[in-house]
């Protein structure tokens, strides 16, 4: 990397231990490939596919992960309540009430002096209406708060809501990148004034799957309205992730790339998951 450059890439939703162990499979030959400066993942799915515990996110460490982001499954597990407290490198959205255990950013300062913060939102269209305004407590944080580099991990539901986002925080900080729908979307874009932009980053997790859990399950769900047990699918595993150059001086995006990495191309290594 160029010494006025700072490498990131975003890791889509882990589902599961699947997605752990995939995770973890892939991440030394993308470190070997992309030379990132920092690696961040979203977590909130990485126990059975709902939540976090200090196991699964002891894994995501393991494998090369620095941060951990969060979302509406952060607290599925009850062990979450006290890992978030005690462990401030896995963030919750900060647009949740300032009661909740955790919180919404981590900072910290690189060598060269640069400071980083990972923000995590979430959003209220089609979502609990248990959060506060994202587009507010994002405002009034970043008024409150500086760094070189900001990059938000937004977990909502509507697309309209996070296409708003972005163009409402373009030249604040220097990325918005959505997550929560598990599906790589092909809009990922620098827009005017200098932020990267992608509507959902994508998940680690099964191809075959709906959103990373077994589809027959999840069909009698919506045929027959009755709860059933949803399992994570393990088969045709996939790594999504967002990579990204960030002007040190500016804090703007300057080049952005979306990435799948399919198990195919390691077969021989996920042997193991079998």
């Amino acid at each position: 990397m160029q010494n006025n450059l700072y490498r990131i890439i975003f890791i889509g939703d882990v589902i599961g231990k699947f997605g752990r162990k995939f995770l973890g499979l892939t991440l030394p030959l993308i470190r070997k490939k992309y030379s990132p400066d920092l690696i961040v993942a979203n977590g909130e799915n990485s126990a059975g596919g709902l939540g976090i515990t200090r196991k699964t996110a002891g894994e995501i460490y393991n494998a090369g992960v620095q941060v951990i982001t969060g979302g509406n499954h952060i607290w599925d597990k009850k062990e979450a309540l006290g890992l978030l407290n005690d462990d401030k490198r896995i963030i919750r959205p900060m647009n949740f009430p300032r009661s909740a255990p955790g919180s919404g950013c981590h900072s910290f300062k690189t060598k060269d002096g640069c400071v980083i913060q990972i923000l995590s939102l979430q959003g209220r269209v089609f979502m609990e209406p248990v959060v506060d305004n994202p587009f507010l407590v994002v405002d009034e944080f970043l008024d409150n708060n500086k760094a070189d580099i900001s990059l938000i991990d937004f977990h909502a539901e509507a697309t309209a809501e996070k296409q708003a986002m972005g163009f409402f925080l373009d030249g604040r900080v220097s990325a918005v990148l959505g997550t929560h729908t598990h599906v790589q979307t092909s809009d990922l874009r620098i827009l005017d004034k200098g932020t990267a932009y992608q509507s959902d980053v994508g998940m680690t997790g099964s191809l075959d799957s709906v959103i990373g859990m077994r589809i027959e399950p999840v069909l009698q769900k919506f045929l027959t309205g009755i709860n059933h047990r949803f399992e994570v699918e393990k088969k045709n595993l996939i790594l999504d992730m967002t990579v990204m150059d960030f002007d040190k001086n500016s804090g703007k995006a300057i080049y952005v790339e979306p990435v799948r990495i399919h198990e195919t191309h390691y077969q021989e290594q996920l042997d193991i998951l079998n």
